[in-house]
């Protein structure tokens, strides 16, 4: 079975072009579960970055669909202990660069996050989380519902109105590729087996996705690209391989020195190989190295 393009190199590169909107919207109808959803535009955020090596940007790709919502696709393959903080704040600062100066708050923006992690984040035993901001009752443990009056045109285009209630909030959806077991019980699993494996499961027939298969084909990318693609496969390889050997040294120094202390030698010695392998890759400056390691910029010229 044909190879498909990794799927956080196909948001950085391919799927930004409007010929292949075709492949998000058949993912985003899957998580979704919305088969209405078409994609708007590519909305440019200070996180849609073009260099292929940048996987520490606060928003890999922004969406605006036609339901004017904002929807952000973040993909990671390095872990941050303060992840789920960036999320919130990547959230909130689309709210506000979306909503002009005196606007009404009527219109403010909805936004859809969704992360694609190529590592387990906390603890559980499922490989798709979703949440948004909920109001309970302390005393009944009922929910707050709040509804809104909206217009619409009946059959015979009829001014009507009707209740419905209000999801402002935004809301989070957790892909955890790892934890996935290969197991394809609905439409969006269909996806997550693609991501996973860069392939396509024989008789898959979610919305789109035998699109995924012709256009995100490794077969069909260009001598030039294919070149950029493979250096970014070791890239990744490299940076995978250090973090896992300082996961594994850190265990090793928790037995003798307490595991916190273990730990945090582990996550000093992966940022410090990191950086030491990004010098002799050449791709970044000193002070984006110093960005994605957190080592500082002296720390580095040392090395």
């Amino acid at each position: 079975m044909a190879k498909l393009i990794r799927f956080d190199w196909a948001i950085k590169y391919i799927l930004r072009d409007k010929v292949n909107f075709d492949v998000l919207e058949g993912f985003l109808s899957a998580l979704l579960n919305d088969d209405e959803i078409r994609i708007l535009n590519i909305l440019e955020s200070e996180g849609n970055q073009t260099e292929a090596d940048n996987k520490f940007n606060r928003v890999d790709l922004m969406i605006e669909d036609c339901h004017h919502r904002k929807i952000i696709v973040e993909i990671q393959n390095s872990r941050e202990s303060d992840y789920l903080e960036r999320l919130l704040y990547g959230a909130s600062k689309v709210i506000v660069e979306h909503q002009k100066l005196g606007e009404n708050f009527k219109n403010i923006s909805k936004v859809i996050s969704i992360s694609v992690l190529y590592f387990n984040l906390g603890m559980g035993d499922d490989y798709l989380y979703y949440g948004t901001t909920d109001f309970t009752g302390v005393n009944t443990g009922n929910p707050l519902i709040v509804r809104e009056r909206i217009e619409f045109l009946d059959e015979t285009l009829k001014k009507r109105f009707k209740f419905v209630e209000k999801h402002i909030f935004p809301e989070y959806y957790l892909i955890q590729v790892e934890r996935y077991h290969d197991e394809v019980k609905k439409s969006i699993d269909e996806w997550i087996y693609m991501i996973k494996n860069n392939e396509i499961k024989e008789g898959s027939k979610s919305r789109n996705i035998d699109r995924a298969k012709e256009k995100l084909s490794e077969l069909n990318m260009p001598p030039q690209e294919r070149a950029r693609y493979e250096r970014y496969l070791i890239n990744t390889a490299i940076e995978r391989d250090v973090i896992n050997t300082a996961k594994e040294e850190g265990r090793d120094e928790g037995e003798k020195l307490g595991l916190e202390k273990g730990e945090q030698l582990g996550l000093k010695k992966s940022r410090v190989d990191t950086a030491k392998n990004l010098l002799n890759l050449s791709v970044l400056s000193i002070e984006q190295i110093s960005q994605v390691t957190g080592l500082a910029v002296e720390e580095i010229n040392k090395l």
